[in-house]
């Protein structure tokens, strides 16, 4: 066992959080174990001035952790599942995945007004295309703006008014106690959350045996089973962070429903959704998220994603793996 496990993390309220979370169940499995979080800066901490989909990097929040874990300066990474790139880099593991907090989005509006009580040409911030997708289908008058920086940056924002209101992910609003804040929560059937979505992932280097002896009590294995099959279908998709796509599994016994959707970025196509099946394997779990991804390819995604990556990105379509929402 080594004398210090170092935690690498980025430098948010929420992904201290969540090393600390990672940190604590570590040393309650394994008394006298100690920890050490060693933060890093990412690209996606880095650039704030631009929205997510044009900075057309991989891994936003996610790179220089994983780089910090392969050279041997940090012991694990800790990451929001949701920022992990669908292909990791040679040599890293997903050694554990903590079980799924709620994983649905949230409204959070100073006014104390749902959705559908928003004055006409309401102004609500998001940095994600999946979010501003599905909102703008549901009302076409919202002005929906760019919004980066973490949590509380964002809440406070718009108690100073300059938007409506936010959406924002409940996990991350329930882990930093702003419960409380929140106006509405939307149901999947009105926003899919973004592929694992409430989930924290914990990577380790592939062949560590005694960092992932240590981590292997913290996996729990139907919310792994079901991100997995969510991983595959975006995988498949090959959207990350620069096309609006959702997806949502939830494990009954050993049966997994996964509803997927694409979306055009006015919301004005959605593609959705769903397969089922048995998924007591991991394979299994892939196999059905890559099923429902080619139902939608050939339901027409395939045609919208083209369109959407070309205008996202100014240019031809070409092919991300991974990205993410930051918090």
């Amino acid at each position: 066992m080594p004398e210090t496990l170092r935690i690498g993390t980025r430098g948010s309220r929420l992904a201290l959080w969540q090393a600390d979370e990672v940190a604590h169940r570590l040393a309650a499995a394994q008394p006298g174990l100690r920890t050490q979080r060693v933060v890093l800066k990412t690209t996606g901490d880095r650039v704030l001035d631009t929205p997510l989909s044009r900075i057309g990097d991989k891994g936003l929040f996610t790179k220089d952790v994983e780089v910090a874990l392969l050279e041997g300066r940090v012991d694990l990474a800790v990451h929001s599942l949701k920022d992990l790139p669908t292909k990791l880099p040679p040599g890293l593991t997903v050694a554990a995945v903590l079980e799924r907090e709620d994983p649905r989005d949230v409204l959070v509006s100073p006014s104390g007004r749902p959705l559908a009580e928003l004055p006409a040409g309401a102004r609500l911030g998001t940095s994600s295309l999946r979010r501003r997708a599905q909102l703008l289908a549901l009302r076409r008058d919202l002005r929906i703006e760019d919004l980066r920086g973490n949590v509380p940056t964002r809440i406070a924002r718009a108690e100073a008014g300059e938007y409506d209101g936010v959406v924002l992910a409940r996990a991350g609003v329930v882990r930093l106690g702003l419960a409380g804040k929140i106006t509405e929560v939307f149901a999947p059937e009105r926003l899919l959350p973004a592929v694992g979505q409430g989930a924290i992932a914990v990577e380790a280097r592939a062949g560590d045996a005694t960092t992932a002896g240590l981590l292997f009590g913290l996996d729990h294995r139907p919310t792994r089973l079901a991100v997995e099959a969510e991983r595959a279908f975006l995988g498949r998709l090959e959207g990350g962070c620069q096309a609006p796509i959702g997806a949502l599994g939830t494990l009954t016994g050993a049966r997994l429903r996964l509803v997927g959707m694409v979306a055009d970025l006015d919301g004005s196509t959605v593609v959705r959704g769903a397969e089922e099946g048995e998924a007591a394997t991991e394979a299994e779990a892939r196999a059905l998220g890559e099923r429902l991804a080619e139902c939608l390819l050939e339901q027409g995604a395939r045609d919208l994603l083209a369109r959407i990556l070309a205008a996202v990105r100014g240019a031809p379509a070409v092919e991300p793996s991974g990205g993410g929402e930051g918090d």
